[in-house]
């Protein structure tokens, strides 16, 4: 075992204050990078090597297994084996598998792997129609539920109140899946994870014998990303110290990006007033990342309310970071892509290069660039876009269509891609909950644009030759991979690093997602852009594209967090006017507020100029239509189209023709019928 003082030699000052402090409440707040695992693992050896500490009576908990891993790794090296560093879930659940047959005298229940089999049976219990995507957002607001501890007979209610939704359900409906979801799992002698925290606290706050032994065996507690702590957990850890407060949290307030997985970063601020006496330290030290990123990482929260501590860079300066408009998501794949490929020519390992994003369906356009440059890649947290389920069975529906020729009949090719999409449960419109129906979505999105532009790039194209462009792109991104370039969300980016970070999408409605509509959660988004910024050590690079597709209007700005962080001439470009439409009531010219005026384009208190009337007929000529024709109605038509048409009134094939959303096929195949409903 080393020497007590030769484990202080290792470290900084703050770092060092936080390994002397061994007695009593404490309280790291851990800026990006600054070595909190090493402050807190020299703290716990520093602690065992003095006599203050037995090691079995230390418990050191964290939230990813791979975390955990590390500190027991770092304390073996340290001369302290035999201290416990795990998960809050594999800590109670050691517990329980103890403790429960002596108390409750019966087995305890199955851990399940898996919330969905259960739900789906709770759902039909509630007539609720639930594909997987919905069963699995139903899960995560399950376990958001039970974290936070809200009961199924609370939940609507609770839910209105924090503005909680899931996939366009009802909260009453939800609560009732919640309900039923519980009963299911209690009849077959099941238990979730979220149990097994419940169980345990339940367990210790109601048998005091199992209480005092848990709290003999573990008398020091230290728990690492303490900004993470749930309701739940909280409580749970309560009962392990039974009214003690030796106690050690490090986190960082900055890198709060669960609140909506029921994360509470509230704990660890106001530790100090729950526990009088708290020592607290700051580690600001950042050995990661060069001045030119933490410089840019502290300006971007600078005076806002999820500003952490002041980080001071101690590696030598490198490069500037680079802010990039590009003209579409397109354009800023390819010029991502051939920076990597510069990079790697110049001797950079790909594996020390990440391209980070908000959306996992952002990876494709990245995927198809890197691929096309024979550079490998691994995407990060989620399957590589042509493996996922919605974009595999959207493949192949498109593929049976293209072969068996019921997509010749239609008007537009790309139109009958959307109508096959929208068979499967695709809208123009994104939904606007979070979630798997959200992810689904934006998969679909994505071939819906793809099919747009390889149109406008192949003109006189069909639909086979776009499914034969999908089999290609399919096949070069799954080629196998070694030293690969990282693709990975802001989310699943956390806690790691790399040399080169390449941050795009960065535009606003993106980030900050078009949802997060509060101030809290655009201040989440904030967050996680910081995460981003902080996972860089040397290259960073910030780029958003103007336009969706190739060609389409420059209307996008960038991202409102980069205001203070853009060049002058990068932000008197994006305060200009055309780089965003603002929607404005064809009536009046105010500004549309809610989704609904937008949809409209109205001010709810303006009359309608067009013959509403007439306009309802041709929605009703529409629906018949679409339904001889077994396609959605908006490919028929759009409303904007009908309401224009219903307030021109156009007479002639030329009239119809000068509207807005009618071209020449359409004139052909509709023009006539039109017409009638118009006279």
């Amino acid at each position: 075992m080393p020497a007590p003082e030769d484990l202080l030699a290792a470290l900084d000052p703050e770092q060092r204050r936080v390994a002397e402090a061994l007695r009593g409440p404490v309280r790291v707040l851990a800026g990006a990078g600054t070595g909190k695992t090493r402050a807190i693992t020299h703290r716990i050896a520093y602690g065992v090597a003095t006599g203050v500490y037995a090691p079995t009576e230390v418990l050191a908990v964290t939230f990813t297994t791979r975390a955990a891993g590390e500190m027991r790794g770092r304390l073996r090296a340290l001369g302290s084996p035999g201290v416990q560093a795990r998960t809050f879930h594999s800590a109670a659940l050691r517990q329980l598998r103890y403790f429960w047959p002596h108390v409750q005298g019966t087995e305890l229940p199955t851990l399940t792997e898996s919330k969905i089999g259960l739900l789906a049976t709770a759902a039909r219990r509630q007539r609720l129609q639930a594909d997987q995507a919905l069963l699995r957002d139903l899960a995560s607001e399950i376990e958001w539920a039970k974290v936070s501890n809200v009961h199924p007979d609370d939940y609507a209610r609770i839910a209105a109140q924090r503005g909680r939704s899931v996939a366009g359900q009802h909260p009453e409906v939800v609560g009732h899946v919640f309900g039923s979801y519980e009963e299911v799992k209690r009849s077959q002698g099941r238990m979730d994870m979220e149990d097994v925290l419940l169980l345990t606290a339940g367990m210790l706050a109601e048998d005091e014998r199992v209480a005092a032994q848990v709290r003999r065996q573990y008398k020091w507690f230290v728990v690492d990303e303490f900004q993470d702590v749930s309701p739940l957990q909280s409580a749970l850890l309560d009962l392990w110290l039974g009214g003690r407060d030796e106690l050690c949290v490090v986190g960082d307030p900055a890198q709060t990006i669960y609140s909506f997985a029921g994360a509470n970063a509230a704990y660890l601020r106001e530790f100090p007033q729950k526990y009088p006496g708290t020592t607290s330290v700051e580690l600001v030290r950042n050995y990661r990342s060069t001045p030119e990123v933490v410089d840019a990482a502290n300006t971007l929260l600078a005076g806002s309310s999820s500003r952490g501590v002041e980080l001071r860079a101690q590696r030598p300066s490198g490069p500037s970071v680079s802010y990039t408009p590009r003209p579409d998501e397109v354009a800023e794949a390819e010029a991502v892509a051939a920076q990597v490929l510069r990079m790697r020519d110049a001797g950079r390992s790909l594996g020390e290069v990440a391209i980070l994003f908000r959306i996992n369906a952002q990876s494709e356009a990245f995927e198809e660039a890197l691929a096309a440059r024979g550079l490998p890649y691994v995407v990060r947290g989620a399957a590589r876009f042509f493996e996922r389920p919605e974009v595999r069975e959207a493949v192949t529906r498109l593929r049976g269509a293209a072969r068996s020729g019921e997509a010749d009949a239609a008007d537009d090719w790309v139109d009958a891609v959307r109508a096959i999409l929208a068979g499967m449960g695709w809208t123009q419109d994104a939904p606007t909950a979070r979630g798997q129906t959200r992810d689904r979505w934006e998969s679909w999105q994505a071939l819906v644009d793809q099919a747009a532009e390889f149109a406008t790039g192949h003109p006189g194209t069909d639909l086979n030759a776009f499914v034969d462009d999908l089999d290609r792109r399919a096949a070069e991104q799954h080629a196998p991979v070694a030293d690969g370039v990282t693709l990975a969300t802001f989310h699943a980016a956390k806690g790691l690093e790399w040399d080169a970070v390449f941050l795009c999408g960065l535009q606003d409605g993106t980030l900050p997602i078009t949802y997060a509509e509060t101030p809290a959660a655009i201040e989440e988004e904030r967050r996680l852009l910081y995460v981003g910024m902080t996972r860089a050590r040397v290259d960073l690079h910030l780029s958003w594209a103007l336009a969706r597709n190739p060609g389409g209007r420059a209307s996008r700005k960038p991202s409102r967090f980069l205001d203070p962080l853009l060049p002058d001439e990068a932000r008197a470009q994006r305060d200009q006017p055309r780089h965003r439409k603002v929607a404005s009531c064809r009536e009046c010219g105010k500004p549309l507020m809610t989704g609904a005026e937008k949809k409209r384009g109205r001010c709810t208190d303006c009359p309608a100029s067009y013959d509403e009337e007439l306009f309802e007929r041709l929605r009703e000529w529409r629906k018949e239509r679409a339904g001889e024709e077994s396609v959605p109605a908006f490919v028929v038509f759009t409303d904007a189209t009908l309401q224009l048409i219903a307030e021109q009134k156009p007479r002639t094939p030329e009239a119809l023709l000068r509207i807005n959303g009618i071209g020449r096929s359409k004139l052909e195949r509709y023009g006539e019928d039109v017409l009638s409903v118009v006279g």
